[in-house]
């Protein structure tokens, strides 16, 4: 019965005791979302994590396929907890305006009761006095400046900004220190081509893990992520001769996990682990985050100490970078905005929501050939809260304007190229050149309101 012990015993057949061993000597490789925790952690948290990645360095490996999501995905990361930031005063103060009218409708209803079983205007007088739209909004004051303190507390806590790393990525150049050469490399088309079919026909309608959750989502090509990942550790494993993979990931999907009861117990997938041995002769062992870093301050004696309020942080990071993966939605930027095609009638709700009313300007946003301009207006019109989200809507993170000292590309103008008394930001700001262009088709009324838009917006990420 040596064959199912991944199957039958605890811990897919390893002792306890085996686990300092894939500390002192195994292969680890770090899933795309433990990199892409980097830049959700905290500063002090960020500095603790790397220096105790560097207790394992040597013998770190990165998989193609996780650099190039990393690289890919380390901006969408910062942008998207930078828009739920942002926007999270609006929401706030949509959630406490239903509350406010959920009480005045309490309150008309209980008048119409009095008013229809006992004819009491006194009774009713005394209400509409302590129950208004004036008393409630006060009430409610003190809970709308504590709520939005507490965002603004965390607003002020991260240090990364996404435009800023597009220039200057303080994290990137200590990844690729932790690495050093130990880097795969691009895997042949043809070999891709063999594995995207084989995780399309055979593996996923098969429920084989790792991957087949993510059947269906996306791109063919971006179904089998998982998949690529778990081929080139086979791929290294066998060829170097390794005795130990130790995998460390957030992800706890039903294709990485076996569920075990209907309390929530899991465990990895045994076939995980019985293929492994049989292709490479090599042992397995996949570990959470904070279950990784334990592991590290236990048997390797780091320099810092991890205190419980980091494990908490890697905890929550982990948990936020799990979900964020598990959104397969695309990002319309800069670079692919002329690219993507919104979905009908977007644009046109951007517009209306917006307050844009000429006719040119209605024109540019259905054009096939303003696609930056129509992408801005969907991205800012979300990010302000002036428009309801449609269902499976791109991100955007698209700026008209911003403020830096170094140009962000070369086609980009200074601010000095907007008319002084329309725009007053002129010594450290720079206009993308569709939205110079832009300011010069479209009437005075719209051309003011697009420019106060794109001022707040770059404001909000100074």
């Amino acid at each position: 019965m040596e064959q199912f012990r991944s199957w039958i015993l605890p811990d897919s057949g390893l002792a306890a005791a085996d686990r300092r061993a894939f500390f002192e000597d195994a292969l680890v490789v770090l899933d795309t979302n433990v990199i892409l925790s980097l830049y959700e952690y905290n500063p002090v948290v960020r500095n603790q994590v790397l220096v105790a990645l560097e207790q394992i360095s040597g013998r770190l490996w990165l998989p193609y396929q996780v650099g190039q999501e990393f690289v890919r995905g380390r901006h969408r990361v910062l942008v998207e907890r930078d828009k739920e930031l942002r926007g999270a005063a609006s929401v706030l103060d949509q959630l406490l305006q239903r509350a406010s009218q959920a009480v005045l409708d309490a309150n008309d209803h209980v008048k119409r009761l009095l008013m229809k079983y006992a004819n009491d205007d006194a009774a009713q007088s005394s209400l509409d006095e302590a129950i208004n739209p004036e008393t409630v909004k006060a009430l409610l004051s003190d809970w709308q400046n504590l709520l939005k303190d507490h965002v603004k507390q965390l607003k002020s806590g991260y240090d990364l900004q996404p435009a800023a790393i597009r220039s200057d990525d303080p994290v990137l150049p200590k990844v690729a220190k932790l690495f050093g050469d130990r880097i795969a490399a691009p895997t042949d088309y043809r070999v891709q081509q063999q594995r995207l079919e084989e995780a399309l026909s055979f593996r996923f309608p098969n429920a084989i893990p790792p991957g087949f959750a993510d059947e269906g989502k996306g791109k063919p090509v971006d179904q089998a992520g998982d998949y690529f990942i778990w081929a080139e550790i086979l791929e290294k494993a066998a060829d170097s001769g390794v005795k130990r993979v130790l995998f460390v990931s957030s992800d706890r999907k039903r294709d990485w996990y076996e569920e075990l009861d209907r309390n929530g117990g899991k465990r990895p997938w045994p076939q995980l682990f019985v293929e492994l041995r049989q292709q490479t002769g090599a042992e397995l062992r996949i570990e959470q985050p904070g279950q990784f870093f334990q592991g590290i301050e236990e048997f390797l004696a780091p320099s810092v100490e991890l205190t419980t309020a980091t494990y908490d942080e890697i905890d929550r990071a982990a948990e936020a970078v799990a979900e964020r993966s598990a959104d397969k939605r695309p990002t319309v930027t800069d670079d692919n905005a002329h690219t993507v095609t919104p979905p009908d009638g977007l644009a046109l709700y951007a517009y209306r929501a917006a307050g844009l009313s000429t006719h040119t300007a209605r024109q540019l946003a259905e054009s096939a050939l303003r696609r930056h301009f129509q992408w801005w207006l969907i991205g800012v019109t979300a990010e302000f809260g002036v428009r309801v989200l449609t269902d499976d809507e791109p991100l955007v993170e698209l700026c008209a304007a911003v403020r830096s000292e170094a140009r962000p590309a070369p086609e980009w103008c200074p601010g000095t190229v907007l008319a002084h008394d329309e725009w007053p930001h002129r010594s450290d700001t720079w206009v993308a050149p569709w939205f110079v262009q832009l300011t010069g088709e479209v009437g005075e009324t719209d051309r003011l309101l697009l420019q106060r838009l794109a001022a707040r917006q770059m404001q909000s990420r100074a």
